[in-house]
């Protein structure tokens, strides 16, 4: 059969016409459909379902178009060319037409099955951090668009207030705020956020204030192609302003499709204030104590006090649940007798008073159970508290990493680095969560995992000193004490490098120049870091020393004994009868 007269049989059948039209036709359905399927929230394998019926429909439409011929008086066969070769004719002829049809279509269906099969093989190598049946979101910080750019405090107070109350729902993946907050002010693509996020959607906005009233714009956006799901404006007095974070949250709820188990009809459930005043101070209490300093937080107790003075009956509960958290920062960098009675007098009363008005804030249980484990090493009441605050905020990753430092504090190591890892899924960017999870698997012996954790961290974040410090004990523990050595000599804190140089020295064998550095460490800071003390006799296996200084720690309540248990410094003393006799008088269980 000559190809030119397979060709002229084609344009006389109009075989190459239909082809155009369905080509035609396809696209435009394609068009069509895309659109429809985003704002009717119809699964995403629709779409793969619609290509593959496109593309197998190829083949059937031009044996369709051979065989008939549309015509003024209806659909007819299409008479055979007078004189036409038998080749041209009968099932020799069909099955020519169907395998190029199928030729044609081969491409697009090979792409299908290929590209479903190498995503099924890519999920194996790398399986996502979201699971992929529950929908995911990171609640961005809405920007501040008053007229002077002094409302930040206030702006991201709703965006936070609208993430803790989606973490309270136990079928939506929420990426921590530490996470989400890190790309204020930032420029990425959306799509390049929810991968570093591993999430999905996310929310973003703007708040405006003028004078007593409020204007916040939220939008909900699929990360993936930049579709708008929802997006709301709001124009409220300032009183109102917990009725907008609650609208908002429901109807991120809805555009997403969670599915609320039994008494979660309501999103948030904190008692709030009926004035705008203490709610600002509380706002700017929580943007001070977020600085970190030590200045930071005393701003912060400030403005929580402020706040409690304009509503004594309101308080707000999170501003005396922020009072113990201040009260608690503001101590815990000076461990000592003094800083355990002024826990005892002020943040142990405050976290209380929280948990007294708001029990159903998880943020109240997070806090005393947080003061249980540092201050009190109360850890039966701490398990309870940590476990009340993931029954109402499952979804926080900040309760679940100090619930994986809880189980790592009484001799849960596997358990805990199980958890850390989910919480550090859930915030990504966390170097809080990228340190425990390091010191976990360094506790656990698995150092090339620590390394892997903390130097993502560190470079994320440069200037962590804990995690440089873990980063410094992994290269002691790794046996590489030069590598150590150097670390500890760029840490920024003079007390990491005098106490770390104590260490690396040691190892190296230089024996008199590392016990100079240890005799000026102590003469500046054995008062208030007795347990680094202990740890540098401990990693001589200098026995007595390390248990005289351990106690020496435990009677000024210093909080680092809150990591004995798991402490790889402290290897030597754990084959010691005075170990035993030490963790019993912790109230921790033994090895």
């Amino acid at each position: 059969m000559a190809v030119e007269d397979l060709i002229a049989e084609l344009k006389r059948r109009r075989v190459f016409r239909v082809v155009v039209g369905y080509g035609l036709v396809a696209f435009a359905v394609l068009q069509v459909i895309e659109p429809i399927q985003h704002g009717l929230h119809l699964p995403d394998a629709l779409l793969t379902y619609l290509v593959v019926a496109l593309v197998a429909g190829f083949p059937v439409t031009v044996m369709l178009a051979w065989a008939f011929d549309v015509t003024s008086g209806g659909i007819k066969r299409t008479p055979p060319t007078p004189g036409a070769p038998r080749s041209l004719r009968g099932l020799k002829l069909q099955a020519t037409l169907l395998g190029l049809g199928l030729l044609a279509a081969a491409p697009g269906l090979a792409w299908y099955f290929l590209r479903t099969r190498g995503s099924a093989g890519a999920s194996t190598d790398a399986p996502p951090a979201v699971p992929a049946q529950l929908p995911s979101i990171a609640v961005l910080p809405f920007t501040d668009m008053s007229a002077q750019h002094d409302q930040e405090y206030f702006s991201d107070g709703i965006a936070e207030e609208i993430l803790n109350a989606l973490a309270q729902l136990e079928g939506l993946q929420i990426a921590g705020r530490t996470s989400s907050f890190s790309f204020k002010g930032s420029r990425d693509d959306l799509r390049e956020i929810g991968r570093k996020l591993s999430v999905a959607n996310v929310l973003e906005g703007s708040v405006r204030t003028s004078g007593a009233r409020v204007r916040v714009t939220a939008q909900l956006i699929k990360v993936a192609d930049g579709f708008h799901l929802w997006s709301q404006t709001f124009d409220r007095d300032v009183t109102d302003i917990f009725a907008v974070q609650d609208e908002i949250a429901r109807a991120v709820v809805g555009a997403l499709k969670v599915k609320l188990l039994a008494g979660e009809g309501r999103v948030a459930k904190e008692r709030r204030s009926s004035s705008p005043e203490a709610y600002a101070e509380y706002l700017k209490g929580r943007q001070f104590q977020r600085s970190g300093t030590l200045e930071g937080h005393r701003d912060a107790i400030a403005a929580y006090r402020r706040a409690i003075e304009r509503d004594p009956g309101y308080a707000p509960p999170r501003a005396w649940l922020g009072l113990a958290q201040a009260a608690y920062w503001s101590l815990a960098g000076v461990p000592s007798v003094a800083a355990f009675e002024e826990y005892e007098r002020e943040a142990r009363p405050e976290a209380d008073k929280a948990i007294a008005l708001a029990p159903d804030l998880a943020d109240g249980h997070l806090s005393r159970g947080w003061l249980r484990v540092t201050f009190a090493w109360e850890w039966a009441g701490a398990k309870a508290d940590l476990d009340r605050a993931r029954e109402i905020s499952p979804g926080d990753p900040d309760v679940l990493l100090r619930i994986s430092l809880l189980l790592a504090a009484v001799g849960h190591l596997p358990e805990a680095i199980a958890l850390a890892r989910t919480a550090l899924d859930r915030d990504p960017l966390s170097t809080l969560g990228a340190f425990f999870l390091g010191s976990f698997y360094n506790a656990a012996g698995q150092h090339a995992l620590a390394r892997a954790v903390l130097e993502k961290a560190l470079a994320a974040a440069p200037g962590a000193g804990f995690v440089a410090r873990e980063l410094a004990f992994t290269e002691l523990y790794e046996g590489n004490p030069a590598a150590a050595l150097e670390r500890f000599a760029q840490h920024p804190q003079p007390a990491v490098r005098k106490y770390g140089k104590a260490m690396a020295l040691h190892s190296l064998g230089q024996t008199e120049e590392s016990q100079q550095i240890l005799e000026l460490f102590i003469a500046e800071n054995g008062k208030d870091l007795a347990y680094q003390v202990a740890e540098v006799f401990a990693w001589r296996a200098d026995l007595d020393h390390a248990f005289e200084w351990l106690e020496r720690a435990r009677s000024g309540h210093d909080t680092g004994l809150r990591i004995v248990k798991y402490d790889r410094l402290l290897q030597a003393v754990r084959g010691d009868k005075r170990y035993a006799a030490f963790l019993q008088k912790m109230n921790l269980p033994a090895d």
